[in-house]
């Protein structure tokens, strides 16, 4: 699992919510080992981003893409701060 909390103004809420779709569809083309991912919404301009791989090696080469896509980077672009950067496995 990947849990990153991050911020963003909340005038960009509407227009973070639009581009997860394109960030979602690109991990599923491009991501070998993306199961899945959950967006919480804990402060006016605070998000957790819950992230479910098949490994932690796929996470790793998730990682080393970076923003490569159109749909990844709009959505990576909106983010101001990112807060915290986890990785854990689940039980």
């Amino acid at each position: 699992m990947e849990l990153t909390r991050f911020r963003v103004p909340p005038d960009r809420a509407d227009d973070l919510l639009a581009a997860r779709a394109g960030m979602i569809a690109d991990f599923q083309a491009d991501r070998a080992g993306f199961l899945g991912a959950k967006l919480v919404r804990v402060a006016p301009d605070e998000w957790l981003d819950i992230v479910e791989w098949r490994s932690s090696a796929d996470f790793a080469r998730s990682r080393a893409k970076g923003a490569n896509l159109p749909g990844i980077r709009a959505f990576f672009d909106l983010i101001d701060e990112v807060v915290s950067a986890e990785e854990g496995a689940t039980g």
